[in-house]
């Protein structure tokens, strides 16, 4: 059985923040992700250079009003840039042609440079090699008799550890591993109802050789109410690499890929015209397929934003060893960038008050 002072079990933005909080206050977590890569829910296109494309999870961040991302910007160097929003929209499905038609812009919404993956390589890169193991699907947790607690992989050693972060989504959590008995009755019902953002959605980035959108004074944005993309948007990088961005409204039992992609761009043309008719490329990310994202009860009912957790949700259990800190623990903007920020660096700190090593370090740095 290894050991770990911490182990973190996830390493989308939440787990990372949360782990290179423990590793500046002189901590070695160990985090533990079950899929092939880091990020959870965000991850980025990628040309075969590496070069940035855009982004198949989160795309922004509203600065001005979410303290902590504008905190870890300035901490991480991390530069954004304005989402692009001049011109008109196009209504689509509101009259029997498509119509331009302003829209009111979002104040505030940005991008960063490189995109949202450029947080998780930030978080990661202080952190040691071995800090972060990928392909580590955690099955259980169970309590020792000496009072700390056994993290079980499947297909590997047990990992035997003093306090546990659990920075995965709150409903797989519930579905996929098994809990200590003896906890909070309350805890089971948070984690079962607590939806996860975005889990079910699947988007689609459509890149082109110009954008054609803009030099006809249109934005980019399409409202529409047939779809197969409910809400398209502007997606050009900083570097000028044209592209649209675009939610899909298809339900997820009827994504057949490449009749979605047909119909992407049948839409797109019926929007915006020829120009639309011959993409570079279409690519359709589909979370609802991921497990380790989309739990079952996610597939189910229709999409709401979290609300505010139930406090049980942030607090130590068994004698505060277990924790949780999933993007949709946080108060602020639960579910969001900012949410995963916020419950990443506020369980970590909570988790230090209790660590009289850290605490020692923390006063001396």
């Amino acid at each position: 059985m290894k050991e770990a002072s911490i182990a973190i079990v996830g390493a989308g933005l939440a787990g990372l923040t949360a782990a290179r909080v423990f590793h500046e206050a002189g901590l070695d977590p160990l985090v533990l992700e079950a899929s092939p890569r880091i990020g959870g829910r965000i991850e980025s296109l990628q040309g075969e250079d590496g070069s940035y494309l855009g982004d198949l999870g989160p795309n922004w961040v509203w600065p001005p009003f979410q303290p902590v991302v504008q905190h870890w910007l300035d901490r991480l160097s991390l530069p954004v840039f304005d989402q692009y929003e001049r011109g008109d929209a196009i209504l689509d499905g509101f009259a029997p042609q498509p119509m331009q038609q302003p829209l009111p812009g979002q104040y505030g919404i940005a991008r960063l440079v490189g995109g949202q993956a450029q947080f998780v390589q930030a978080m990661a890169k202080p952190l040691p090699d071995t800090a972060i193991q990928t392909d580590q699907p955690v099955t259980q947790v169970t309590a020792r008799s000496d009072g700390r607690l056994a993290v079980h992989v499947n297909h590997a050693p047990a990992i035997c550890a003093q306090r546990v972060v659990m920075a995965a989504p709150l409903r797989v959590i519930h579905e996929r591993i098994a809990l200590p008995d003896h906890l909070d009755p309350t805890l089971d019902q948070a984690l079962r109802t607590t939806p996860t953002w975005m889990a079910a959605q699947a988007k689609a980035v459509i890149r082109y050789r110009e954008p054609f959108w803009r030099g006809r004074g249109l934005s980019g944005r399409i409202a529409s109410r047939t779809g197969p993309l409910f809400e398209v948007h502007d997606h050009t990088t900083s570097g000028g690499a044209p592209a649209l961005f675009g939610f899909v409204a298809t339900p997820y039992e009827a994504r057949e890929p490449e009749a979605l992609r047909r119909a992407i761009v049948a839409q797109l043309q019926r929007c915006f015209g020829q120009s639309a008719a011959h993409p570079l490329s279409v690519t359709l990310r589909d979370w609802a397929t991921d497990p380790w994202i989309c739990a079952r009860a996610d597939l189910t009912g229709p999409m709401e934003h979290p609300r505010v957790a139930p406090d049980v949700l942030r607090q130590g259990h068994l004698d505060d060893r277990l924790w949780f800190c999933a993007a949709e623990t946080a108060t602020q903007s639960p579910g969001l960038i900012g949410g995963a920020l916020a419950a990443g660096e506020a369980t970590a700190r909570a988790v230090l008050k209790l660590d009289p090593r850290a605490r020692i370090h923390h006063e001396a740095s």
